[in-house]
């Protein structure tokens, strides 16, 4: 038997024929698509450095000296270490430029008075002056005001630290003493400060106010050990 078709019929066939060859080709279409990439896992991403868990604070009294200071920076520089540098005013007035480059190379500079003044033994008058025009000597060459006193010969009491309050500054000391200012040689230097070291230790050497060949001399070897025990450098007074 043979069937004749009309022309509506061709219509509708053809229709259903187009709307097949269609689907066929999307299917083929989606089935050849690569799949999609899965997000990257956590784990890929570049490893961050962890800041090391051990640290100490190392501290310097008594600058800017135009002859140690600089050695002593050269030596940080070396090393990849910072430190607080608590310096007298009047040494600051001699030398701006050790002060601003102390700065431009990331150490802290706080306040040590501005004659290295036993305040405990000062009117209030006086206290306010010795802070005051060093914060301003500071302040000329960093740009901004220490928030921290180091009182000279450790000189501590409750008046000072009443005093201290009331001018804004917090009294920073020391944990670890080289007693480098005594001059008891390199070897003796190294020794105290390695042998009294835990993680948080705020280490006092000295950059200025006499002979300091031997904490040149000394630093190199303290900063190896303890870079090699794992321990970081960290500022005072942020």
């Amino acid at each position: 038997m043979v069937v004749r078709l009309t022309p509506r019929g061709r219509r509708v066939i053809g229709a259903a024929a187009l709307t097949l060859v269609i689907g066929l080709v999307t299917t083929i279409a989606i089935a050849a698509s690569p799949a999609p990439r899965p997000p990257a896992s956590p784990a890929a991403a570049a490893p961050q450095v962890a800041a090391p868990s051990k640290y100490v604070l190392l501290t310097f009294d008594d600058g800017p000296d135009p002859k140690y200071t600089p050695q002593i920076l050269d030596i940080l520089e070396t090393y990849g270490a910072k430190a607080t540098f608590f310096e007298v005013g009047r040494e600051i007035s001699r030398h701006p430029e050790l002060t601003l480059r102390i700065h431009q190379l990331g150490h802290s500079v706080q306040n040590h008075t501005w004659t290295h003044a036993d305040l405990r033994k000062l009117s209030w008058t006086s206290f306010k002056d010795q802070i005051e025009n060093t914060d301003e000597a500071i302040r000329a060459q960093t740009g901004y005001t220490p928030r921290c006193l180091r009182p000279p010969y450790g000189g501590v009491s409750t008046l000072v630290t009443k005093r201290a309050a009331s001018l804004s500054k917090e009294l920073v000391l020391w944990s670890v003493d080289s007693r480098d200012w005594t001059r008891p040689g390199q070897a003796a230097i190294v020794q105290r400060v390695l042998t009294g070291v835990h993680s948080g230790s705020v280490i006092l050497f000295h950059d200025g106010g006499g002979n300091r060949s031997q904490t040149v001399a000394a630093l190199p070897t303290i900063l190896k050990t303890l870079k090699a025990k794992g321990y970081g450098f960290r500022l005072a007074c942020l």
